[in-house]
């Protein structure tokens, strides 16, 4: 197939494009800097920028996966810094609509990314796809973000909208912040540690994103996370065995709110996903437990 990616080149996008090749499909990844890939580009690969004729390269695309998105964690959120994050998801995906809307010919499915933060912090309960969006920053973010994606829909095209939780691999996401301290035997739980992570193995986060493409019952949001989310303290603790390493140092949470302000929430907040909508369609996790999970990418 032909496959439009943005976010290509991202700590998910990177892993997304190395399976979808392997499938033998012809991507093309839109980039703000295309020159910067130039020895990527192949006869089934090649990469545009956001000022190309978007609605061109459209004509003959199967799929469109959009993970685009200004990074969240690392900074606070000034007003500058919120408008950034809201315009980086926002404005893409608006372009990406309209290409679609101009071209003749629509791809049959648009995958665009949404995040487990559109439910907010809600302690303990189990949250599906029913469950409503929480009125807070990020939430509304996402919430935004899939209205702008489902655009789409009146053009004909299917519409998915993957809600992703945090995402477990080397190299990038929360386990590069954890791990170092891990290293040093300064590692553990961020918070009161009671919190849920939503989590998912980067590998079952690709397999997931691929899913929607071939399984056409599919549609609308759906959450992207293992059937077992741990809390913070199960996180350092498994993190901690899987390392032989002690977890004990405790980061209080207003440590992080003094350094992150109101971004410490998707760390400190509480979100017990289920990925209900892949589950009933079939949907088969290679991690669905945190050990195999963290056992996989550190050794």
């Amino acid at each position: 197939m032909n496959i439009l990616i943005t976010g290509g080149t991202g700590f998910i996008g990177k892993e997304l494009r190395e399976t979808l090749l392997k499938a033998g499909n012809n991507l093309v990844i839109i980039t703000r800097n295309p020159k910067k890939y130039e020895d990527e580009s192949a006869s089934n690969q090649r990469f545009i920028s956001w000022d190309d004729d978007l609605a061109s390269a459209m004509e003959n695309v199967n799929v469109v996966i959009n993970l685009a998105g200004e990074n969240l964690f690392g900074q606070r959120w000034n007003e500058q810094v919120k408008e950034s994050i809201y315009n980086s998801r926002i404005d893409s995906t608006r372009s990406l609509v309209e290409a679609m809307r101009s071209a003749e010919k629509k791809p049959s499915v648009f995958i665009s990314a949404s995040a487990s933060g559109i439910y907010g912090d809600q302690g303990d309960t189990i949250l599906i796809e029913e469950f409503e969006a929480a009125n807070d920053f990020l939430a509304s973010v996402c919430k935004d973000w899939e209205e702008e994606s489902q655009k789409a829909g009146k053009l004909g095209v299917r519409v998915v909208n993957p809600r992703i939780g945090i995402v477990l691999e080397e190299g990038g996401g929360a386990l590069e912040k954890m791990i170092p301290p891990f290293k040093f035997f300064v590692g553990g739980p961020i918070g009161d540690g009671k919190q849920y992570m939503s989590w998912i193995h980067r590998s079952d986060l690709v397999k997931a994103l691929v899913f929607p493409i071939e399984n056409e019952k599919l549609e609308g949001a759906y959450n992207v996370c293992s059937p077992n989310p741990a809390t913070m303290n199960e996180v350092a603790e498994t993190l901690g065995d899987v390392m032989n390493r002690p977890s004990f140092f405790r980061v209080p949470k207003f440590a992080l709110d003094i350094v992150l302000g109101e971004a410490a929430q998707p760390i400190t907040g509480s979100i017990r996903m289920q990925p209900k909508k892949l589950q009933v369609t079939g949907f088969e996790f290679r991690f669905e437990e945190l050990e195999e999970a963290l056992a996989d990418i550190i050794y």
